[in-house]
């Protein structure tokens, strides 16, 4: 698990090549098995992978993800915010139950070798429409899958360099405190 906390990236070159049934499988479990407030499991996953399903939720990514035009699977994540805890000071759990579960999909498609990116440009009307999505449920994230590689003619030249590189993350104590808010972690390096 270490080595996929560490190799996960959001990549965006994608092979077209299909994911194996096993491994779809295998991306449920991981996220079917996620914790959750008092077991509530508030996700709802529409796994998208066959036509035209497929073309038709891709037609309602911005124009910014045209990338994603390759992926021979996309995960739409949607839940309602009554379907989890609703807590007294308005923290509704859903999203928080949600991201937990996308999180483990992510870790488990890194040591799959595929890729699981999840994006928020899209249009959400479409991709309802598409998917038959009942309007209670609120569309939360479309998750990107597949295996990386692939030609990059589809990226801008700034994704291109993210495909090299990994992303500078903040260092700890800018963003991470230790006992209180303005006591930032100390960094051991």
């Amino acid at each position: 698990m270490v080595d996929a906390i560490h190799n996960r990236r959001a990549r965006r070159a994608f092979q077209t090549k299909p994911i194996e049934d096993e491994k779809v499988e295998a991306l449920i479990e991981a996220a079917r098995l996620a914790p959750s407030c008092n077991n509530f499991q508030p996700w709802r996953l529409v796994f998208v992978k066959g036509e035209p399903a497929l073309s038709e939720t891709k037609a309602g990514m911005n124009r910014g993800n045209v990338w994603t035009t390759r992926a021979p699977l996309i995960i739409v994540v949607a839940a309602k915010e009554d379907d989890d805890c609703m807590l007294s000071d308005r923290r509704n759990y859903f999203l928080f139950g949600c991201g937990l579960a996308i999180g483990q999909l992510m870790l488990r498609a890194t040591e799959l070798g595929l890729v699981a990116h999840p994006i928020a440009g899209y249009d959400p009307a479409k991709v309802r429409a598409a998917l038959g999505i009942p309007e209670p449920y609120i569309i939360i994230t479309t998750v990107i899958c597949g295996y990386p590689g692939g030609p990059e003619d589809l990226l801008s030249d700034k994704q291109k360099e993210s495909e090299r590189t990994r992303p500078e993350r903040k260092p700890i104590g800018e963003n991470i405190f230790l006992d209180r808010w303005a006591n930032p972690y100390p960094s051991k390096g």
